[in-house]
């Protein structure tokens, strides 16, 4: 686990190491086990090592073959590159190391760019290919590994986080509107935008090549099959059999390591199910949890903190278990620095994630985590259902795409962006960006599976995107790796071609309106109507009273806080006239909003979240 940067001179010049060993040094949080610099004219490869397999000198990057035609810089973990490098040697590869790095460059070699199709695990990486002159960047399946680069006629940049690519000279610093649009609908990206106007990300599945002369071309090689290929419907019990195995070997496999892992433990059923097999298989497991100061609460927000449940947990698995407990307060204190670790705006409130990150980093340097489960496995039923009574696709398309403008709707855009922003984003459809996520998949729409299936596809598209966007960051700036056993690849296979009858309860039933603000929408919309063939799965690992437990999100009680006693750190920034959003926005709908929700009116939570995460991205970044 590393992070990575580089660059290619498309005009030809030397690349100065100095410069590549400056972008390093942006993200050394990524890696403090070692750095490493490989220049070669045009060409220059940069990575910061945070050492999880092969602890020795033998894993040191920029690392190549035998014969330095094939050099690169990685970031991720391989699960199968034990097989794989038993399949190379067989065919001739010599190794020198213990290391996944080495087997992806020995992949490459036999297999070319091929060898994404074999690999099982998350990664970034880039590989200047000598023999052929060319630069081939790739990401995973899933996109749990971020990679970010910028591209013009003279220079391409790439890195794990954007803050490499700004420390290299000629990279302008101004606003992607179109991205700008995206956020304040959905509160987080659809496309490859970023907020950073010409730096893009990877999208995830993809690969991308590039010749010293410019030649660019982009490759998705793998895509979510929801939908697509459906299993025959089986016994609801031998499917709950073979996807408890499938679920007990993907934990089992993420388990390679030369250092110690831990896993996060919320007290649901996701982290409940993954700390049960690694703690068979690893014997002693520390855990860590938030939990909330909830004095200040109100309403539903009195549920939020799960330390007992969690607790619960970890003494039945007899758990090294360690807990904090965020207050309000502790947001303000950490704004500056999130912000600058996370630099592409996504999804909501992460900040006690952050916390829970920073603690498990005191401790270990991996944590596995049950991101993943929820958007496999339909954890999430009242977004199913405002889908469902759709007559046709296009129905379906305008209703989905209603309820999932989640801050701002097109109708309020000429309110909230000043006249300025508003004609720079004019003739740009959100609805077009959330229709295309579609695009190649362009499923059949007719019966109520056809809905589920396409609400999961484009949830596990974008709002997972978003998730594991955030979660890298928030991990990685504590030198932490985070792994996400959900997502390996036979489970994930199996998942996308379950009927939606095994995960979803009542396909046929009135779909009703829902606000994502509402903090209570789990137990208005039957959350144990989710996860159906995972909830009995998971039955041998942890007791009824998780897997039959209503659904609980790691959420903080904002809505509380943001009218109580966080209220004058929110009008401190958002009230003031000098605010950077409003070199953007328009004060006087922003105070209708706030007004809102202090008076209780509406729920406002994810819009001033979001408000005061782009203040603070102005701030860190647009200097």
């Amino acid at each position: 686990m590393c992070g990575i940067c580089g660059v290619l001179e498309l005009s030809g010049q030397s690349v100065s190491a100095q410069m590549i060993a400056k972008m390093n040094e942006t993200i050394r949080h990524r890696g403090p086990d070692g750095d490493g610099v490989w220049v070669e004219g045009p060409i220059g490869l940069g990575n910061r090592r945070l050492a999880i397999i092969d602890l020795s000198l033998s894993g040191h990057q920029p690392m190549s073959n035998e014969t330095g035609d094939v050099i690169i810089v990685y970031n991720g973990e391989l699960y199968n590159y034990q097989s794989l490098r038993i399949e190379l040697e067989a065919a001739g590869h010599c190794f020198h190391s213990r290391s996944d790095t080495e087997t992806i460059v020995h992949a490459y070699e036999e297999w070319g760019t091929a060898c994404l199709e074999r690999f099982n695990g998350m990664f970034a990486f880039a590989i200047w290919d000598k023999s052929n002159q060319q630069l081939f960047l790739a990401r995973d399946r899933f996109g749990v590994k971020p990679l970010y680069y910028y591209c013009d006629k003279e220079k391409f940049v790439f890195g794990s986080e954007i803050k490499a690519i700004l420390a290299y000279p000629g990279i302008p610093r101004k606003i992607c509107f179109p991205a700008l649009n995206e956020y304040f609908t959905f509160q987080n990206g659809l496309t490859d935008l970023t907020l950073f106007d010409g730096i893009r990300l990877l999208p995830h599945g993809h690969s991308m090549t590039l010749k010293p002369a410019g030649h660019l071309v982009q490759r998705q090689y793998w895509d979510f099959p929801i939908g697509r290929e459906r299993s025959p419907q089986s016994p609801e019990e031998d499917t709950a059999e073979e996807l408890y195995h499938l679920f007990t070997q993907a934990v089992t496999r993420q388990l390679v390591s030369d250092v110690p892992i831990a896993s996060y433990l919320s007290g649901g059923m996701d982290s409940g199910s993954i700390t049960a097999v690694a703690r068979q298989h690893l014997g002693r497991l520390m855990t860590f949890t938030g939990g909330f100061d909830l004095s200040s609460a109100s309403g539903m927000e009195l549920g939020f903190d799960e330390r007992a449940n969690s607790e619960m947990l970890a003494n039945r698995f007899k758990t090294e278990h360690y807990e904090m407990v965020l207050h309000a307060g502790d947001m303000e204190n950490i704004m500056p620095e999130l912000i600058w670790h996370l630099e592409d705006l996504r999804v909501g409130q992460c900040y006690p994630n952050y916390y829970i990150a920073r603690l498990a980093g005191k401790f270990v340097k991996v944590v596995l985590s049950g991101t993943g489960g929820d958007e496999l496995f339909g954890g999430y039923p009242w977004r199913y259902y405002r889908g469902l009574n759709s007559h046709g696709a296009g129905d379906y398309y305008r209703n989905y795409y209603e309820f999932w403008q989640r801050l701002v709707p097109d109708e309020d855009k000429p309110a909230l962006f000043n006249s300025a922003t508003y004609q720079q984003i004019s003739g740009h459809s959100t609805f077009d960006v959330f229709r295309n996520v579609f695009g190649q998949s362009n499923p059949v729409l007719k019966t109520s599976a056809d809905f589920v299936d396409a609400s999961l596809y484009f949830e596990a598209k974008t709002f997972l995107q978003g998730l594991l966007v955030v979660e890298d960051k928030i991990s990685m700036a504590h030198s932490l790796e985070t792994r996400v056993p959900f997502l390996d690849n036979d489970l994930v296979d199996f998942a996308s071609r379950l009927p939606p009858q095994y995960k979803l309860r009542d396909l046929d039933r009135i779909a009703q309106p829902v606000n994502e603000n509402e903090a209570g929408k789990r137990l208005l919309y039957r959350t144990q109507d989710g996860k159906l063939i995972l909830r009995r799965a998971m039955q041998r690992l942890i007791p009824p009273e998780v897997t039959e437990r209503v659904k609980q999100g790691f959420s903080a009680p904002d809505a509380s806080w943001f009218r109580g006693e966080s209220i004058d750190y929110v009008n401190g920034l958002l009230r003031n006239p000098s605010a950077r959003i409003y070199e953007y926005l328009n004060p006087v709908y922003i105070s209708q909003r706030l007004d809102e929700h202090t008076s209780g009116t509406r729920n406002q939570r994810l819009f001033i979240w979001s408000l005061l995460s782009f203040e603070w991205w102005l701030r860190k970044f647009l200097i």
